[in-house]
């Protein structure tokens, strides 16, 4: 088995789980070392172990230093098998980034298979489930891949317990997305969640969203989860232009007031809409992998992240794919040619 040697000492997690990712999906093994260095707490959680796991079962493969807090992980991958499948991070470690280690593999795999995810569905550090539901999953489905999302229950930090069904389809072949105009804008939308507290504050960043962005402030708009697991609150921001939609999150925390909440957010958004890339921030670094599975595409966005840049190089290693940026109309136009 071809084996390739990775240093993850200038990335965080996401560098684990796009290499688990590729290994299932090329059938190279890997060797990472200093994984999460840079991190304040270095090393394996909980939400990373549950995806090298979850890799580990899809893939029937070989795992050496699968441990809490371990800087070192071997990863050999055997053939992967279509099925049913539970994950649970047993905290509010993301649930969405599970999901997102392990779609690739499944979307090539020979049948169908259904993912039952615990753990935290709207997480500061990761994708929401709202933005796998509305964004992430539709634009792969323009791409060929057919998966659907149910959100069962939310999971908010500290407290998780979020509850996530995931259907997915065998993909014979990609389609190499161009994603590089920006269709006109037809909807800007607000929506906030809370969980065990009062819905007066979602209501305050409801209004801010509305002065700034000039979206609906009705309560209507303000969502109580019940039942409410823990204290959570989760402000959303829906874009959008023709039939791609992008999902801004914004996240209450102790000693951060939701005015304060509500502006962080309205300032995400206005940084895109004040742009001309097509793909959001998140979604372009995110778009990188199955754009390099399809062997080709191009999109626009408005900034180019740390997170994008390592994540291509990682990619490169694993495909015969070459990824290239170049200054585009005040943001970037991103490719990747095999």
């Amino acid at each position: 088995m071809d084996m390739i040697e990775l240093d993850g000492g200038h990335g965080g997690g996401q560098l684990l789980r796009s290499a688990l990712t590729l290994s299932l999906c090329t059938g190279t093994g890997f060797t990472l070392h200093n994984i999460r260095a840079i991190r304040r707490k270095p090393g394996l959680m909980r939400q990373h172990l549950t995806a090298v796991n979850a890799a580990a079962r899809v893939g029937n493969a070989c795992v050496h230093g699968a441990e809490l807090g371990a800087t070192s992980l071997r990863f050999e991958p055997g053939r992967v098998s279509a099925g049913t499948y539970h994950f649970a991070t047993g905290s509010a470690g993301s649930a969405t980034l599970v999901l997102q280690t392990v779609l690739p593999a499944l979307w090539r795999a020979q049948g169908p298979s259904q993912l039952r995810l615990e753990g935290g569905t709207h997480n500061p550090l990761a994708p929401s489930a709202d933005f796998i539901a509305q964004s992430y999953l539709p634009a792969l489905g323009r791409m060929g891949v057919q998966a659907s999302m149910q959100l069962l229950q939310h999971g908010f930090h500290p407290a998780g317990g979020g509850v996530m069904e995931v259907q997915v389809q065998p993909c014979a072949a990609l389609q190499p997305p161009s994603l590089e105009v920006r269709a006109p804008l037809q909807a800007i939308e607000a929506q906030v969640l809370m969980s065990g507290l009062s819905s007066g504050i979602g209501l305050r960043e409801l209004q801010v969203l509305a002065e700034t962005l000039g979206v609906d402030p009705h309560p209507r708009n303000v969502q109580s989860i019940r039942p409410a697991l823990g204290p959570g609150n989760v402000a959303l921001v829906r874009v959008r232009h023709g039939d791609h939609v992008e999902v801004f999150s914004g996240h209450g925390e102790r000693s951060v007031s939701a005015e304060q909440v509500g502006a962080r957010l309205a300032g995400q958004v206005k940084q895109y809409l004040d742009g001309t890339g097509a793909v959001g921030e998140y979604l372009s670094d995110q778009l990188l992998l199955p754009m390099a599975l399809a062997g080709g595409g191009a999109f626009t966005t408005h900034v180019l992240s740390d997170h994008l840049v390592s994540n291509a190089r990682l990619i490169e290693k694993f495909l015969p794919v070459e990824f290239d940026w170049q200054p585009h109309d005040g943001g970037w136009r991103v490719t990747v040619q095999a």
